[in-house]
Order: structure tokens, then sequence, then C-alpha cells
């Protein structure tokens, strides 16, 4: 049994006058410190299954389960990092990352000192009796990674992360999530429209075809990628190769619901 089961998931979406499929028969296996991509057209059900995985949302069908046991008990063990960093504008960097300790309540003196000591390692010295106004956006999302670290999760859900960024941040914040999930050991599972940022970061992509969202495809990134951070990975010749590949499969389901 893998670390973390998605398991026959079905899900519709119900209005008095209609039922629309969101998703069907999503099945798949994750090691725990596997990095795994999304991707796929819009309307594929991609954020719906991110929901599902994290417990928000329960499946009209199928289970999941981490360490064998049932998400709905498990929901400690997941984090949850959006495309807006979502910081609560009247309090302190502080108060922001340590909340979900407080909320958990964790916020034991060592655990508070883990959380300032991650701003440190975010390169975010400095900052936490500042407010989320006085920082720039890539801080804030470095600020907002934190925060979803403190409290230990074993699996990061990354719903567009980088979306909001300029390019070069986004590179820059791409290497440094990498390299801080790759430290800890974490299972992240990430949902982008971007195919060099799946390729770059992850293991294993997924492509979801829409209406209702299936798995269509999987690739495995090649080892000598993967042992790369993203931003050396972007310029390896099978990172090109993959690239297109993955391009022309889009293409093809894109074309389909179209």
């Amino acid at each position: 049994m893998s670390f973390l089961e998605i398991e026959n998931i079905h899900h519709t979406y119900f209005s008095p006058k209609t039922a629309t499929s969101a998703l069907e028969n999503i099945s798949l296996s994750i090691e725990e410190g596997e990095f795994i991509s999304f991707l796929g057209p819009s309307g594929c059900g991609k954020t719906t299954l991110l929901s599902i995985i994290a417990g928000l949302l329960e499946p009209t069908e199928g289970s999941i389960k981490i360490d064998e046991i049932h998400v709905s008990d498990q929901k400690t063990m997941i984090g949850y990092m959006l495309q807006q960093d979502y910081l609560f504008p009247w309090k302190t960097i502080e108060e922001n990352i340590t909340l979900g300790l407080k909320i958990m309540q964790i916020d034991t003196a060592e655990n508070h000192k883990k959380s300032l000591d991650l701003l440190k390692e975010m390169n975010l010295e400095n900052v936490e009796k500042k407010y989320p106004s006085e920082l720039s956006g890539g801080m804030r999302q470095r600020v907002a990674l934190v925060r979803t670290l403190s409290t230990n999760p074993k699996i990061l859900l990354l719903d567009e992360p980088f979306s909001a960024l300029d390019y070069q941040t986004k590179l820059k914040l791409e290497d440094l999530v990498f390299q801080t999930l790759k430290e800890y050991n974490k299972t992240a599972l990430l949902v982008t429209h971007d195919i060099g940022e799946a390729i770059a970061m992850s293991d294993r992509v997924f492509l979801l075809k829409a209406n209702p969202g299936e798995i269509a495809q999987s690739f495995i990134v090649p080892k000598e990628l993967q042992d790369l951070t993203p931003f050396v990975a972007r310029q390896h010749p099978k990172f090109s190769e993959l690239f297109q590949t993955i391009w022309k499969e889009l293409n093809n389901l894109e074309s389909k619901t179209t």
C-alpha cells in the first residue's frame, strides 16, 4: 500500500435541475516524498480533486487514504498553499505563520521557534514584526509557505501557488519550494497550467481531460531532471523533449473539449 491512495474518485455537482460530473474514476498511488503535478484544460476538475484530497469536499464515490487511514481522520497531515497568500493584513508575519499552531493547539515554544527559523531558511530575515502590506508579492508567498510548513504536514497541496508572480520571482520561488520539500521529505501535489513548471518540479505529471475530469495520460519525469533544481532542469535537453510531448497531448485534449 502506497503512502497516499486515491481510490476510484467520482464527484458530481448537483443543482435543482442538473447534475454535472466533475471527476470520474480517478485512481492513483503516490509514494511518500513524491512530487506529483496535474495538468489539464480549464474545467477538468484539478482543483476539485485537491479539495477532495484535502478533506474539504466529500467525493460522491471513492476514498482518499493516507497511510491506510481515511483522509477525514488525517487532516492535520495536509497543508494547502493557494495562488493568493491569504495572509491576515492586521496580523504581523509572526502572528500569521503561527496561526495554524494556535488553531491546532500546538503553539509550544519549540514549535514557535521552528516557525521563526523557517522564515530565516526562506531568506526572510527580520520580517516577523512587519505586516503583509510591507512585503513584496514573492516575500508574501514565502511567508505563506512558512505558514503551511509550520504545522509540519506530511502532504502539501499546491494550487497554482506561483501563477500571480512575475516570471523571475516565480523561477526563484520554484527552486526554493522544490529544495525545501526535498529537504523535509514532503509529499507534494501541484495543480498548474504551466507545462514547464510541472516538468521541472515533478517526479510524475498527470494529464486530465475535461467533462468529466479523468486521467488521460501520465508521464514519468526522467531521473536526470528529477535530480536537478527546477531552474537547471529547464536547460536540460530531456526537458525540451518532454515539454513537446506533453504540449502535443494537451493540445489534443483541449481540441476534444471545444
